[in-house]
């Protein structure tokens, strides 16, 4: 399997790895606010410096594609451009919010109808949502949703879902369904939670055209990606 080098910098927290085979052999992170433009090019450099010194050829360069702060998406993939023009590396591209179900897909007590809705904080009442099944196909797309009461109730009258991410926080005392559980331990989309993604588009050839390629923004986001993320 390819080693390939991870970017995640969409939201609050910045991290970057280095996995193959479905094992991480180097992550830094930092979870500061607005520190990605001082820490995201250092982590990069530390992360080829230890592929370099160790004999490891980084193949691929994936980066995490939005919704996201603006700044950051920006920051970052600039910087995935930059080291696959340098390297002549493919660019793999996942959407942030499918980064951040693979943690909870790891969990054992998910019922066989859960689906995940990660949620990225918009400010105000408003968030990023998307809801997946637990085989990473899109339920519903990437939209911005002002929460009410009313909020996603269709589809929490026919399945439990599970709200996770630095939008979820807002909404716990909004949205009581029975069928709605909340997650308090996956705020960020991380680094090294984009691996078994990456891993399934570079064995697929799914590459970006690095000339090309922007990532999604929360001013402008719009779903456009694979149902079939796995």
């Amino acid at each position: 399997m390819a080693i390939i080098l991870h970017i995640e910098a969409s939201t609050e927290c910045c991290s970057v790895a280095l996995s193959e085979d479905g094992a991480t052999l180097f992550e830094k992170k930092n979870s500061e606010e607005r520190s990605h433009a001082k820490v995201l090019a250092p982590f990069v450099e530390e992360a080829i410096t230890f592929a370099d010194e160790r004999g490891h050829r980084i193949e691929a360069v994936s980066l995490s594609s939005g919704p996201g702060s603006y700044t950051s998406l920006r920051i970052a993939s600039s910087t995935a451009k930059g080291v696959c023009y340098g390297r002549d590396l493919p660019l793999i591209s996942i959407p942030t919010t499918a980064i951040m179900c693979v943690p909870v897909l790891l969990r054992d007590d998910l019922p066989e109808d859960a689906l995940l809705c990660p949620m990225i904080d918009a400010r105000r009442n408003e968030v990023y949502a998307t809801i997946y099944d637990r085989a990473l196909n899109v339920v519903e797309p990437t939209s911005a949703v002002i929460v009410t009461e009313e909020s996603f109730t269709q589809i929490l009258d026919n399945h439990p879902v599970y709200f996770f991410g630095n939008g979820a926080d807002k909404c716990k005392e909004i949205i009581t369904h029975s069928n709605a559980h909340f997650f308090d331990a996956y705020r960020s989309p991380m680094a090294k939670w984009m691996m078994p993604l990456a891993e399934r588009a570079w064995l697929d050839e799914r590459f970006e055209d690095i000339a090309y390629f922007e990532p999604f923004y929360l001013k402008d986001f719009v779903a456009t990606k694979p149902k079939n993320l796995l």
